[in-house]
């Protein structure tokens, strides 16, 4: 089986177009779309997330005392 070109894709958007119709397609993409959304703002959060941890000091550790 060879490589996809343009014409197959072309090909197989008019052939899922047929089956679902324009307004099942339509919001088949919008709902991609939203998916993608929130996938990138959650790895953006996380992201801003693991870098606050980095910054911010960790002031859990208790310190050690001089033993004597």
């Amino acid at each position: 089986m060879g490589r996809f070109g343009p014409m197959e894709f072309i090909i197989i958007a008019a052939v899922v177009l047929i089956l679902f119709g324009r307004g099942k397609v339509s919001s088949l993409m919008g709902e991609v779309g939203k998916g993608i959304t929130a996938f990138k703002r959650g790895v953006k959060d996380e992201a801003a997330d693991v870098v606050a941890r980095d910054v911010t000091p960790d002031t859990t550790k208790v310190p050690e005392q001089d033993k004597v």
